[in-house]
């Protein structure tokens, strides 16, 4: 099989590569463009680890092929700080020590931004929902979704 060739906006800049028709976008972020942070976990979509936003829409990168990336807007976790200046929820995780090995880390925190874009007062019921589809090991994850309310909170007292 000849290898396909993408055009895509990650991270606001305009990223081009050749990927596998079967590769899937986890793999042409981690292997073809060095974006190592979303992280392979179970790489069948139940842990969350490699979560991305697509087009508007939270994903796991595992499950989506690279091929479908063609034209198509992505952030991953690296482009959830502004440069040097990490974003609130990364902070929060800090924080709040809602971090342990890390594997998830990026996952939750993606998943937790695409929720906080959308309902800014998300509430703890909400959050401990939309991130249902977000697994972790090591942490109580009583310490994230704090981090995301502290976050929630510290995002409406400065907005962007």
């Amino acid at each position: 099989m000849s290898k396909k060739h993408i055009t895509t906006r990650i991270n606001g800049e305009d990223v081009e590569f050749l990927a596998e028709p079967g590769a899937s976008l986890l793999a042409a972020l981690r292997d073809e463009l060095g974006l190592t942070g979303s992280k392979e976990g179970c790489n069948n979509g139940n842990c969350g680890a490699c979560n991305v936003v697509f087009d508007g829409a939270l994903v796991n990168a595992c499950c989506v092929l690279a091929v479908e990336a063609n034209g198509v807007e992505i952030t991953t976790i690296e482009g959830v700080a502004n440069g040097e200046e990490l974003h609130p929820l990364q902070t929060s995780f800090l924080e709040n020590a809602a971090l342990q090995c890390g594997i998830c880390t990026p996952g939750f925190i993606v998943a937790a931004k695409a929720l906080l874009d959308k309902e800014p007062d998300a509430d703890e019921a909400r959050i401990r929902h939309w991130l249902a589809g977000n697994l972790c090991r090591c942490t109580g994850y009583d310490k994230i979704v704090r981090a995301v309310l502290d976050a929630a909170a510290d995002m409406r007292r400065t907005p962007a």
